[in-house]
């Protein structure tokens, strides 16, 4: 029986140098960047002073203000995409099954600022004043609950949590849940919000961040020589899945085809990966087969790309493993050089890149491309964008725990 195939139709997106697909598509092509000092906490006692912060997020159009008291912010990103990739999706939802639409949505670390906020006040207050909301705002699933509440939607929901391939996960999950029948409709994503003192902090005792306070605009740049880590960043990225000829009989326009999903362990170690890249390359390897690609034909990788010393040249390894001859035609860029890492949402933002690299034909940047590692010798699309040739693209999460997920996106056919 031939596999139900899936269409991506729906975009949303809230980053650091973007509110909405269009401004973050504009963001990309125009190399600009979200660094900047951090304003949501007091950082002074912090060996990093700056973050990738979503500005100028306003929740008065999807939320009242109560309502936006009762979420925390990862929760309001999330809302925020969903909302923005269905109207973009021109589904209108009253009018289908929807206990044939799921939700599947990603978090790596979910409401890290209601945790700290609560103890706080439980502290100066005592723990009897404990909000009611305390545990719906923080818990992974609540983006996803949240979501089904606001459109009604009643199949498939749940949340996924696999540290920075959590989106990833989604994603591919996204996909098996429409190929399978359980469901038509899917909307699917990750966000984060942890631009806070437990989230810099912790990371900080990590010494996983850059610390180049001089210099915060190049501080992410991912396959250089001096490299010194990643930038924390927020936000969300959130995709409107549809059966392919469901969507084609109700004339919805079609950004891309969702393929295939490759997902791998290297149980290996908790926080670093192996080295060689082996299961990374599987992902890839695994992706494109679940797709029906060729690797040959695969024209781009959106690429984890942290600039932490031991993912680039462990992913440049594995992208030489999985692809052998055809790696050196393959463009690969790294948005995080302008969006920070976005942990547990970093696989949407990347995949919402690289469905729009499809959608325009062009590849996305590396910015701050600035002193090349020799041990980091792929074409990572210095600085500009490119416009290309792209039938296929990837994106690649890795995450704490071993965790690799590769997403195929490709033209529809």
């Amino acid at each position: 029986m031939n596999k139900r195939r899936v269409a991506v139709t729906g975009l949303g997106a809230v980053t650091p140098i973007g509110i909405g697909r269009e401004a973050y598509w504009d963001g990309i092509i125009n190399g600009r960047h979200g660094f900047g000092p951090i304003t949501r906490f007091d950082h002074s006692e912090f060996p990093v002073h700056f973050a990738a912060e979503v500005k100028g997020f306003d929740t008065s159009s999807i939320l009242s203000t109560k309502e936006a008291r009762h979420l925390d912010r990862f929760v309001q990103f999330a809302l925020a995409a969903a909302i923005e990739a269905v109207s973009d999706s021109s589904l209108d939802l009253e009018q289908v099954d929807k206990r044939r639409v799921g939700c599947i949505w990603a978090s790596g670390i979910g409401g890290l600022e209601e945790i700290e906020a609560t103890h706080k006040h439980c502290l100066e207050r005592g723990f009897r004043r404990m909000s009611p909301f305390f545990i719906p705002k923080l818990m992974i699933n609540a983006a996803a609950g949240q979501i089904a509440i606001r459109f009604g939607i009643q199949g498939v929901n749940y949340g996924i949590t696999s540290a920075c391939a959590s989106a990833g996960h989604a994603i591919g999950l996204a996909l098996k849940t429409i190929r399978s029948g359980e469901a038509d409709i899917v909307i699917c994503g990750g966000s984060e919000a942890t631009v806070s003192a437990l989230g810099i902090g912790g990371f900080c005792a990590l010494r996983a961040l850059s610390e180049r306070n001089d210099d915060p605009a190049t501080a992410s740049r991912p396959f250089n020589k001096d490299r010194d880590g990643f930038v924390v960043g927020e936000g969300a990225g959130g995709f409107i899945f549809e059966e392919l000829e469901a969507a084609r009989k109700r004339g919805a326009r079609i950004y891309a085809e969702m393929l295939g999903v490759g997902m791998t362990d290297d149980g290996y170690h908790i926080s670093a990966p192996i080295p060689e890249g082996t299961m990374a390359a599987e992902a890839m390897r695994q992706a494109c087969l679940d797709g029906g690609v060729s690797l040959d034909q695969v024209d781009y990788i959106n690429a984890h790309g942290t600039s932490t010393p031991l993912n680039d040249v462990m992913e440049t390894r594995a992208i030489h493993a999985a692809f052998e001859d055809h790696a050196t035609r393959l463009l690969v860029s790294s948005t995080k050089s302008q969006l920070g890492h976005l942990l547990g949402a970093a696989g949407a933002v990347g995949g919402v890149a690289a469905v729009l690299a499809i959608h325009h034909q062009i590849a996305p940047p590396t910015i701050n491309y600035i002193t090349p590692d020799p041990e980091c010798d792929l074409d990572y699309v210095p600085n500009e964008p490119r416009r290309a040739r792209i039938r296929n693209a990837l994106c690649n999460s890795f995450g704490f725990g071993g965790h690799n997920v590769s997403t195929l996106f490709g033209q529809a056919r």
